[in-house]
Formats: C-alpha cells, structure tokens, sequence
C-alpha cells in the first residue's frame, strides 16, 4: 500500500505538473500536520483531504489582503487549490529572507488588519477549538487521566463559548493565530503569513496571544506587552472575556505540543511539562514553555 508520505509526494508532483513547475529538486520545508515545500522559488502546501474549504478561503482571503494594502503572503496567480493525490494543495511565492516579527509587529499587523470591512465574501466564524478533541486523541504520549481531564477541560471551555462573549470590541476578520512566527520582518516591514485560521469574530482572540505569551508562557516581557497595547490601543486582559480566550489559547498550545510528541519522542518532556502546568503540578503562571517545530 502506498504510505502518507508517498502521496503526499505525489500530490506536490501532480500538483506542480499542472500549473506547469517542474517538481525536481522539491526540499521539504516542515513536514507537519500540513506539508510544506520548497519548488522552483515556489512554496507548496499540501493539507489532508478534509481541508479545501479551508484552502479555499486561505486564497481568497490572501488576495483581499492585498487588495486592501495588507503585506501577507501571495498565492500563485492560478487556478487553486488543487486536489491532488487525495490531498489539497495550494501554491505561494517564496517569501523573501525574513525573521520573526517583534511584538510591534504583531500589534501594527492587527491594528491594520481589524480596522478593515470585512470582506464580502464568507470566511467562515471564529471555531477557537478546532481539532482540539481530534488533537487529543492523536496525543499517544499522553496518559488516559490526563486526556480525560484535558477532554473535560475542553467541555468546559466549548459551554463558555456557547454561552456568547461579552461585549467588546466590533467584530473584524481576525488572523486566529497571530504570533512572531505568523506576523514576520521582511525588507524592513511586517508581512502576515499563515491564514488557515482565518475569520470572522472578536479581535481580542487575535489579541490574546500576546497576552498569553506574556502572562501565561513568559515569552513577553511587561514592558513588551506594555509596548504591544499601546501600539494596538487596548489592553485584552481588562476585558470580561479574556480568562476564556487565554484558557483556550492555552489548551491549544497544549494539545498542539502532545500531539507532535506522539511521533516525535524528543517533545515528549515539553508536551507533559505543559499538561502539568495546567493541571496545577508546577505552580502559578507564567511558566516557561519551550516551542516546538
């Protein structure tokens, strides 16, 4: 039987043949949940099959983006996605040399992105907890009590969404995964990357990363943060619904972590050290977490 990695491979070949790139020579870039290469000064992204809606809106959203004056990543001008060797994929220019964005970056990105109509076209609700169940039961590194207190911690995270934000700020197109990795420097200014997340909802979910990194990981200093909501111009933690958005950006980045340490056993050690830090095992916030991929 063919395996993943060899359809995979013939999706990117398939794929490249028929907008009329060469596939020799392809480099994989990351190989995760979503396949990225590396073809001819062309990104390939390769998603499962359950993914074209998604891919779909990632095009679309990417070309209004520029429409608007937003720097963001620029799909190939072709006919796309594509679905390919039982996958769907989609083709990008290669983004210049560029590094993580500074938190700056990330509040300007927002604030341009979240002052704009949204488009006319569906791009679907904010789903803060997307795949966590499936996540977490891909997570084979995890014990049966952890999963099912992380599953319960789930529920209970889903009935606060149920229930409805309280007010806020105007709803706006929101990134859904806004981060220095996804908002990074190029050519002396910020350009937005990786628009899976993509939708319609509260901006204090794009917000809340930051704020996370700040209070829950330690990855942003107080003055950092300090910095980031004067740029933005407002503060996500004052608002009554913030300790939701930051628990289910926290459990994100747990079952993010266990899942990838199902097959790659050197994260097994980040993946629980996180479990435990919710759990209550290593004390009160901030903790350290270390990133992975």
């Amino acid at each position: 039987m063919t395996n993943a990695s060899e359809l995979a491979r013939a999706a990117l070949d398939e794929a490249c043949v028929a907008v009329g790139i060469d596939p020799r020579g392809a480099e994989p870039v990351r190989i995760a949940e979503n396949q990225i290469w590396r073809v001819a000064g062309v990104i390939v992204r390769i998603a499962p099959p359950d993914r074209l809606a998604t891919a779909l809106r990632e095009i679309r959203v990417a070309r209004w983006l520029a429409d608007n004056g937003i720097r963001a990543v620029r799909p190939l001008p072709v006919d796309q996605p594509l679905e390919r060797a039982g996958h769907v994929v989609t083709l990008w220019e290669e983004v210049p040399a560029h590094t993580h964005g500074s938190i700056a970056d990330v509040a300007l990105a927002l604030r341009e992105l979240h002052a704009l109509r949204p488009p006319d076209f569906d791009i679907g609700r904010l789903d803060p907890l997307v795949r966590i169940r499936d996540r977490l039961f891909a997570a084979t590194s995890l014990s049966d009590d952890d999963r099912r207190w992380l599953l319960a911690l789930h529920d209970e995270l889903a009935d606060g969404w149920a229930s409805g934000s309280p007010p806020g700020l105007p709803e706006s197109a929101v990134h859904g995964d806004a981060w220095p990795g996804n908002i990074v420097r190029v050519a002396g200014s910020h350009l937005m990357m990786d628009l899976e997340r993509f939708s319609l909802g509260p901006p204090e979910w794009d917000l809340t990363s930051t704020a996370v990194r700040a209070r829950t990981t330690g990855a942003v200093t107080e003055d950092e943060y300090a910095r980031f909501c004067a740029l933005y111009g407002h503060d996500v933690t004052g608002w009554p619904g913030y300790e939701l958005c930051a628990h289910t950006r926290e459990l994100r980045m747990v079952t993010y972590a266990a899942q990838h340490a199902a097959s790659h056993p050197e994260w097994h050690g980040q993946a629980q050290y996180r479990v435990d830090c919710l759990r209550g095992r290593w004390g009160a916030r901030p903790w350290k977490w270390t990133g992975i991929l």
